[in-house]
């Protein structure tokens, strides 16, 4: 993992500048890290909690800007996420589509958790992971016909904060080139919850914005949930989804569904938020 300590920026120059504006509401600029205060801020983090609206009220300062809302939750033992930051990580991991470095990072974590499940009776079968077999699928083909990814975003937002997924919910705003690259921005270290480490998970998610119009809406201190404009319409069209999400994160079938058909059919069929966590 290889971090790097931020010197003056033009996003911290921005971020200073906004919060000493009358744009934004009383609220405070995250320089801390858990190895030490950076030079420029990571973040501004609103002091009030967020209303439903929190993060829909924020697109217009996103547009004059280029910062990025996000909406920060805490956990239910108290901490919050900016207690756990670590320095952002540089360069990313790949930024490209299914061809790139997501491909390759989603296929060799696929065969580290698939290695893990138990064998079904027959050889090569892995009963939680049917139809697929320990050998990594094809990365999933983009789907649907658009969709805003803004007005998905809200509307997950608003349901995150009204009905109560998130603990003592901030809106904050962050200096990203895209939406994907929120939790390497800021340092977000949710997956170490696991031992997951934290590599690889921006390329991961750069590949869904492009493919599916994703937005980082919301971090908790180990839970992430985007949101999807057009989910997939049938269980057929998210099992490849799927897939890649138990790539990505296994307790969403290990912990969750089940089963990867279960979670295609029952967490990702029509829906418009895709949360995972790391435990």
């Amino acid at each position: 993992m290889t971090h790097v300590t931020r010197g003056p920026s033009t996003e911290g120059a921005r971020l200073r500048s906004l919060a000493a504006s009358a744009a934004l509401p009383p609220g405070t600029l995250v320089d801390r890290t858990v190895l030490g205060r950076l030079p420029e801020p990571l973040l501004w983090r609103a002091d009030e909690p967020a209303g439903p609206d929190g993060w829909e009220r924020m697109l217009p300062v996103r547009d004059a800007t280029g910062l990025w809302p996000v909406l920060l939750g805490a956990h239910v033992r108290g901490t919050a996420v900016e207690d756990d930051l670590l320095p952002p990580q540089r360069g990313g991991g790949g930024r490209g589509g299914t061809g790139g470095g997501a491909a390759g990072v989603l296929a060799a974590w696929w065969k580290e958790h698939a290695a893990r499940e138990p064998a079904g009776r027959k050889a090569g079968v892995v009963p939680a992971l049917r139809p697929y077999g320990r050998r990594p699928p094809r990365p999933a083909r983009p789907f649907g016909t658009g969709g805003d990814p803004d007005a998905a975003a809200a509307r997950v937002a608003r349901a995150l904060v009204a009905h109560g997924t998130l603990r003592r919910p901030r809106v904050a705003l962050v200096p990203a080139a895209r939406s994907a690259g929120i939790p390497a921005a800021i340092g977000w270290a949710g997956t170490l919850a696991s031992g997951a480490g934290t590599e690889g998970y921006d390329s991961v998610l750069h590949s869904w914005e492009e493919r599916f119009g994703t937005r980082v809406v919301a971090l908790e201190p180990d839970v992430l949930h985007l949101s999807v404009p057009e989910p997939p319409r049938t269980a057929a069209q998210a099992l490849p989804v799927a897939a890649e999400h138990y790539a990505f994160c296994p307790s969403v079938v290990r912990q969750g569904a089940g089963s990867l058909a279960r979670y295609a059919q029952e967490w990702l069929t029509g829906r418009n938020l895709w949360s995972f966590w790391w435990e």
